[in-house]
């Protein structure tokens, strides 16, 4: 699994123009729920925010996690968004948010959503990665910046 193989244009929207943490990850789950892997939207919904009432998934460097592993996917479920302007996501650095991805992994893929999560975490924390995420003007040039950053980098 690489992010440019669980990623397709219509998961992807940019420069989303939202002021609350609350209304990301509603936005997010919205995208997401079109996905063939969701199978229970409400369940989605309750199992990322349970997370992110646990901790915030603000990693630092502009970006925003919202996670979870649940029995409302069938197979890994990836959205990205990003924000026209910051908002406060109460990230580990402090700083405000401006990209964000949705992780929904089956309950039973522990290592699998664990190596995404550190795949994503790695990629978008290059500071390059994140000003071309910022600067793509349509999903597909997000898609070629993935599959560009990932071209050598093994299956998950």
């Amino acid at each position: 699994m690489k992010i440019e193989g669980l990623l397709s244009e219509k998961y992807i929207v940019l420069n989303l123009e939202l002021a609350t943490k609350r209304q990301v990850i509603e936005k997010m789950l919205s995208i997401a729920a079109t996905h063939t892997g969701v199978t229970d939207i409400n369940k989605l919904r309750e199992d990322v925010v349970r997370r992110e009432e646990e901790m915030s998934t603000g990693i630092g460097k502009q970006i925003a996690l919202p996670h979870a592993k649940t029995s409302a996917v069938t197979e890994p479920v990836l959205a990205l968004a990003t924000l026209k302007r910051e908002i406060n996501f109460d990230s580990i650095d402090n700083e405000p948010v401006q990209i964000v991805f949705l992780l929904a992994t089956p309950a039973e893929m522990l290592a699998e959503h664990l190596k995404l999560l550190g795949r994503i975490t790695r990629l978008a924390g290059r500071e390059e990665v994140r000003r071309n995420l910022l600067l793509a003007r349509s999903p597909s040039e997000v898609l070629e910046l993935f599959r560009a950053e990932e071209k050598d980098l093994p299956q998950i």
